[in-house]
Parts: C-alpha cells; structure tokens; sequence
C-alpha cells in the first residue's frame, strides 16, 4: 500500500496547517488533477465508529479519512490520512451492542478524545486545504455504507453549528454499489478478497483501518474502470466543431 502521512490526536504537538499536504508536484500532468477526474469534486473516503446506529443520539467516537490525489499516470492514489478520537457528546447513547462490536474504551487514559466540536475542526480542515490545492467545489464521501458516515457528520455539524463543513451533503461514492459492479460482492471483507486483499479481522471497526481498507477497495476498481491516462472509460471525446 503506498506509504502516506498520518494526522491524528495522539502526538505531542498539534499538526500545523500544511504540514500533512503530498503535493504530487511537477510529476503530475498540469492539466489532471482528482478534482477534473470527477468533474470539480473531490473524493475523500471516511469511516467513523459511533455507539450506535442512530446519528442523531448515538455517540460519535472515532473519525477517519484518507485524502486522495492522482499520480502522474493519473490513476488514483492515497496521499494522506486523518484519525480523530472523539468524546461523547454530552447525554449520548452508548448502546453495548454496539459498543462490544467496535470494542472502543472511552475511558482509556490513552484515547486523548477531543470534543466533538473540536474534532469536527481538526477533521475538516486539511480536507479544505486539498480542496483548495486542487482546485475543487466541494468534497464528497467515499465509504462503505456511505449514507450512513455522511448522516453521523451532518449530524455532528448540526449539534456543533459547524459551518466549515467540506463535504457535499448528500451526494457520496457507495463503495457496496462498486463492489457489486466490479467483484459481485457488497461485504467489505469479501470485496477486498475479491481483489486479492487481505482482510484483518482483529483491526475491524477501527475508523482508520477500515477507512484504509475502503480507500485501496475504491482506488483499485476506479482505476481498473478507467482509461490508461486515468479518463472515464465511457466518457466521449469532445466533438470539434468544423470552421463554417
């Protein structure tokens, strides 16, 4: 898996704008970027663990992303990576069904949880930055079961009165939907075994892993359905006009 730079809440010091950017650079060819593959948006993929399946009382605990970028191929890359750790906000559900599912401990002295709020701020923020690095209008969520991770984020935004909020609200890439397309699978764990991934059972319901997972999943099917140079397949070319 390509090697790329980790923000989180577990280090010392507080990440500084800019320092987590992989500005492909010259390799690149000026005229591709992520953002014209998908016609000015963005793709970000996003997992997040929550105590529950409710996004409107259910806690948030954890968040994950990793950003994408294209190579000088054009294909599809990961570039970067984002993992939160998150406080329950105040009167949360917890339910224990849920919880023994992801087997997070919002007690632990390691965890280093920040308020949702807080959280939503430090998240968001290098997503905007890429955005702006690649010249695109919105961001929109990739994830597995996406529907689901986008509504536990609005719902955050809208307890926290977050306006700074960089993803579509409520268009989304269902890797379910490509895995049927692609492998004839929708479990997440069949549709990587389909591509000849691994499937680690013990890091399951981790934020970050699973987000890592569903990143290699989308990059590796929008790559084999796309055209050498990284174009939509199916895509025209555009018909030029004869001098009158």
């Amino acid at each position: 898996m390509t090697e790329f730079n980790t923000i989180n809440n577990e280090t010392d010091a507080p990440t500084k704008p800019g320092e987590f950017l992989t500005a492909m650079g010259g390799d690149r060819p000026d005229d591709w970027t992520v953002s014209r593959r998908f016609r000015g948006f963005m793709p970000v993929v996003v997992d997040v663990e929550t105590g529950g399946l409710n996004p409107q009382t259910d806690a948030l605990l954890e968040l994950a992303a990793v950003l994408l970028d294209v190579d000088a191929q054009g294909k599809i890359v990961q570039v970067d990576r984002i993992q939160l750790h998150v406080a329950p906000f105040e009167g949360a559900n917890l339910d224990p069904v849920s919880m023994k599912i992801n087997g997070i401990d919002i007690d632990h002295p390691f965890r280093n949880a920040l308020s949702e709020a807080e959280a939503l701020q430090q998240f968001f923020q290098p997503i905007r930055q890429r955005l702006k690095l690649n010249g695109a209008r919105r961001a929109i969520l990739v994830g597995h079961n996406a529907a689901f991770d986008l509504a536990v984020i609005n719902a955050a935004v809208a307890r926290c009165g977050n306006k700074r909020n960089p993803f579509h609200p409520f268009s989304t890439f269902d890797t379910v939907t490509l895995s049927a397309l692609a492998v004839g699978e929708t479990v997440l764990a069949k549709a990587l075994e389909a591509i000849g991934l691994e499937w680690d059972s013990a890091q399951a319901h981790s934020a970050l892993y699973d987000a890592e997972q569903t990143a290699e999943l989308f990059c590796r099917i929008m790559n084999a359905f796309s055209k050498p140079n990284g174009r939509a397949p199916l895509r025209a070319p555009p018909v030029k006009k004869s001098p009158d």
